[in-house]
């Protein structure tokens, strides 16, 4: 006698399946099947990205709505590329739940990247400027001038700045400083000196690299398969990488570096990582402040602008399928 107890059907529960869909709706059917395209598309293909800050002005404006191209984690990026990724700083979130930043690539894994008088050099050659790069101009302002206008013209939200103020700072370039030179309530912009000294919030955070924002470097991007050095000099580059990224236990042990239990003088790194700046360098939180990029955290490439909003309601001309 067979005590078992009968094998499922599946066969009979694809079919009761079936039919429940043969029996939906055609609007219904439709309904389902788009957003499944949809939900594929934006996992696989493409997803839109609201852009929040000014740390890519004036090639993105905030209001900015984004297509990000999701194939570049597969078929790779390149040095230029505006990317989209999740906030490496985030370790207290998901990954999925992290904040989305948008900045550009300017180190791909394994180059030497260096900042000086706030031009950038990569593997020692000079690297053009993109064509919406701003920094820190200082605008001297009418006294009885109301910013409001001016503000509009540069896209900039209205709360940027202070009120009150006849002396303000905006990110600028030689083209934009010229253009709001036109305005009745602009006396002068003028781009402020570069950064000095070496302030402690500085990536890598350490005596042995006394850098600034806009002296900076030179630092090489790892990659993957490269063996770095681990000794007191070089640690406050890689600790992050080594227990923060890659999972590792990392701890001192009677003045020797330990990973995962073994005394260590060097690591091997298990993927690639990438150096980020914003274009609008002076109002940047980027690679100089929180180090490298890991490669997992890449959701994809910036590639046009959809549309823009104005933060006061409304939506901007001339922004309609911008190309990046």
């Amino acid at each position: 006698m067979n005590d078992r107890p009968p094998t499922p059907d599946h066969g009979q529960r694809a079919t009761g399946l079936l039919g429940r869909w043969h029996a939906l709706n055609d609007w219904v059917k439709a309904f389902v099947i788009a957003l499944m395209v949809l939900a594929l598309g934006h996992f696989f293909v493409l997803r839109w990205v609201t852009v929040r800050s000014t740390s890519m002005y004036a090639t993105l404006l905030p209001g900015d709505v984004v297509g990000v191209a999701r194939w570049a984690t597969w078929t790779g990026f390149r040095r230029g590329d505006i990317a989209v990724f999740r906030d490496p700083v985030q370790d207290d979130r998901t990954m999925a739940s992290r904040q989305l930043l948008v900045k550009r690539i300017v180190g791909l894994p394994g180059d030497k990247v260096e900042l000086r008088d706030g031009r950038l050099f990569v593997n020692g050659e000079a690297v053009a400027d993109a064509p919406g790069r701003t920094r820190s101009y200082m605008v001297r302002l009418k006294r009885d001038a109301d910013p409001a206008g001016l503000l509009h013209q540069l896209g900039l939200p209205p709360d940027f700045l202070q009120p009150d103020r006849t002396i303000v700072e905006l990110p600028l370039n030689a083209e934009l400083a010229k253009a709001i030179m036109q305005r009745p309530e602009v006396v002068s912009a003028e781009p402020l000196r570069g950064a000095t000294g070496a302030p402690s919030h500085i990536f890598p955070y350490s005596p042995y690299a006394p850098w600034n924002s806009d002296d900076y470097g030179p630092i090489t991007v790892p990659a993957r398969g490269d063996t770095v050095p681990i000794n007191a000099a070089t640690i406050p580059l890689y600790d992050r990488l080594i227990a923060r990224y890659e999972g590792n236990q990392l701890e001192t042990v009677k003045n020797s570096l330990h990973i995962n239990g073994v005394e260590a003088d060097g690591y091997v790194v298990r993927q690639d990582y990438y150096f980020v700046l914003g274009d609008s360098r002076h109002y940047s939180a980027d690679s100089r402040y929180w180090g490298f990029v890991p490669a997992d955290h890449l959701v994809g490439r910036a590639t046009f602008v959809l549309m823009s909003a104005e933060p006061g309601g409304g939506m901007r001309a001339g922004r309609w399928l911008k190309g990046l």
